[in-house]
């Protein structure tokens, strides 16, 4: 089922030394791969569990999907989407990861362009890209590559992304759509990705970056007179700063959407301005599109 390789322990970790390791409990571990089969455990001539370095790294996986908001049964579905090799992006990811493995950009961006070509941009990111970065964030948290290999791999991406803004046709409206991380969140890729999205469907965007304050937000949209903002925050502890740039621009014109995994669950939609835009990059451009070109 996984990819992962190169067992720390060849016998394999019980499954405290596993609990320990990831901050899961033990029964919810047993409830894992009772319920949905991650992992699927080898056992000890006693009887007991022993976890291989696939099986941690599917483990990791199930932790962050839980992490972000999911339901169990959902994080489960996410994992296996990520894990199955059967799948017709699958082959693609396995090569995107090798480039990645062997500090190859050029490789990076071929395997991208690829799968563009053959499954429509769309499909390349929401299937090929953010998987296989979700892969490689998951080995360097396990300490399975270095960040040189995580920097590398993103520079290529966003290199392909930028390219391809670079090509789009001229956009039917010249004001732009904003896009911004929350003003304590970071990681770019996504908004880079959906920016590229929304350039081929004919609608200029800026992107403000990582940390956009709430004031340069609002000054944003009042000098490029913005028909729409997007703001994306991922961690629920930094969601709130990103509530409040959403509430500071929701009065002033545009229209206003946000995403991102500190939304996830309908609980910390509650109360929040705007449309929430889910998880795929495709159905967000989607959305963006109607709404503004139908206007």
């Amino acid at each position: 089922m996984s990819t992962y390789e190169g067992d720390p322990v060849p016998e394999g970790l019980a499954i405290q030394q596993v609990s320990d390791l990831l901050g899961v409990p033990a029964p919810t571990l047993r409830s894992w791969e009772r319920r949905y089969g991650i992992p699927v455990t080898r056992r000890s001539d006693g009887g007991h569990r022993r976890y291989s370095a696939s099986a941690l790294h599917e483990l990791r996986l199930m932790r962050d999907e839980v992490a972000r908001g999911r339901k169990a049964s959902d994080a489960a579905r996410s994992v296996w989407a990520l894990l199955d090799t059967e799948g017709p992006a699958q082959a693609r990811i396995q090569r995107l990861l090798t480039a990645s493995r062997e500090l190859e950009p050029r490789a990076v961006r071929e395997v991208l362009e690829d799968a563009r070509s053959d499954l429509g941009l769309g499909p390349a990111l929401d299937e090929v890209l953010m998987p296989s970065m979700r892969q490689i964030g998951s080995w360097w948290e396990s300490g399975h590559c270095d960040i040189a290999q995580e920097h590398l791999t993103t520079e290529a991406a966003r290199a392909w992304l930028s390219w391809l803004v670079s090509i789009a046709p001229p956009p039917v409206h010249e004001a732009p759509v904003l896009l911004a991380c929350g003003p304590r969140d970071l990681h770019t890729l996504g908004l880079e990705a959906l920016a590229a999205l929304l350039s081929h469907d004919g609608l200029a965007t800026r992107l403000l970056g990582a940390r956009t304050p709430r004031r340069t937000l609002v000054a944003a949209v009042a000098a490029t007179e913005a028909p729409a903002v997007v703001v994306v925050s991922h961690l629920s502890t930094q969601r709130r700063p990103a509530v409040d740039a959403l509430v500071a621009v929701a009065g002033t014109g545009p229209q206003v959407f946000y995403a991102g995994n500190a939304f996830l669950f309908p609980d910390s939609r509650e109360g929040v301005p705007g449309t929430y835009l889910g998880a795929s990059l495709s159905g967000a451009a989607a959305v963006i599109r109607e709404r503004l070109l139908s206007t």
